[in-house]
């Protein structure tokens, strides 16, 4: 496992610096956005006025790509993404967006899937799976998997290379994405983790470290948690209980520093590389779940790394 910021108080080792400063741990920049969001964000409790939220805040423009086309997926429908016309050996990446299982879909991250493709030079196709509470699991990693094998299917006509497969997400999509990689390991060829919750049990220091003032709160992700279903004990719902975790496809695992998934991210990436998977860490110090979709430096530069990242991501062995 390789960590991409030496300053990230990462130690494969010992953990965190337990020196922590006194002062915000997040960039004035990105307290100011953090305060507006949580004061025009709901509490836990109702998902309507948390889908209404998440709507309202959808409408940012993304970059222009070559063609944009919305299909349906065995069922579920999809949205793709070329950025540009190139080789036939293109990555081809299967993208689940986040929003606690339970809100968001195609158009909320709708840019955030433009930037990757165009930063990857890959075509994406982006999954509107099934939501929860209407939807418990196994519905959502359900729908992950019947896209997996949809576009993988189809990878030559989108003009990709089938073997060049990877698996992304952002938060509950980042969670859905590591779980699809165990369910289909010979399938993908790498797994691009935003921020996953990955333990149910929600029991690691980090959670009451940012349990509160950061946006994403504890009291949201258990509400969450709860809302979606599923043996929190299985690792279908908490990859990181997995027995074993040998044998998955190449992680890339990005994190934000002021987050209560953060240490859940940091013991996966561990896990892996102790399983002999190849998983790089970039950590992101100064800010808060969800820094990828917004007008932060952090943002864009996680969005270029993990293109850069996805680029290079070599076919799976047949």
């Amino acid at each position: 496992m390789s960590d991409s910021d030496s300053d990230s108080g990462f130690d494969s080792d010992s953990g965190f610096d337990s020196d922590f400063p006194t002062t915000d741990p997040l960039s004035p920049e990105a307290r100011r956005l953090c305060d507006a969001m949580t004061a025009g964000f709901p509490g836990p409790g109702d998902a309507r006025a948390l889908r209404a939220a998440a709507t309202s805040g959808s409408g940012r423009p993304g970059p222009a790509v070559a063609s944009v086309s919305d299909t349906v997926a065995g069922g579920v429908p999809v949205r793709i993404y070329d950025p540009a016309p190139g080789p036939a050996d293109r990555p081809l990446v299967i993208f689940l967006h986040g929003g606690g299982w339970v809100m968001c879909g195609l158009d909320s991250h709708d840019a955030t899937c433009r930037s990757l493709a165009l930063a990857a030079g890959a075509v994406v196709v982006s999954a509107d799976y099934r939501l929860a509470p209407e939807h418990p699991w196994p519905a959502a990693p359900d729908d992950a998997l019947t896209v997996l094998l949809w576009a993988r299917d189809r990878a030559r006509a989108l003009g990709c290379d089938p073997g060049r497969v990877v698996l992304a997400g952002d938060s509950s999509g980042g969670n859905l994405a590591a779980v699809t990689a165990l369910r289909a390991p010979g399938l993908v060829a790498g797994q691009l983790l935003f921020y996953p919750p990955l333990d149910a049990s929600m029991d690691s220091a980090s959670v009451e470290t940012y349990a509160e003032g950061h946006f994403h709160t504890a009291a949201h992700m258990a509400w969450y948690w709860d809302r979606y279903g599923g043996d929190p004990e299985h690792p279908h719902v908490s990859p990181l209980r997995a027995p074993d975790l040998s044998g998955l496809p190449p992680a890339l695992i990005v994190l934000a520093d002021c987050d209560v998934l953060r240490d859940e991210g940091l013991a996966y990436a561990r896990r892996l590389a102790r399983a002999g998977v190849d998983c790089a860490v970039q950590l992101h110090p100064g800010v808060f779940h969800g820094f990828l979709g917004l007008q932060l430096p952090a943002g864009a530069a996680a969005l270029r790394a993990a293109g850069a990242w996805v680029a290079g991501v070599r076919a799976a062995e047949a």
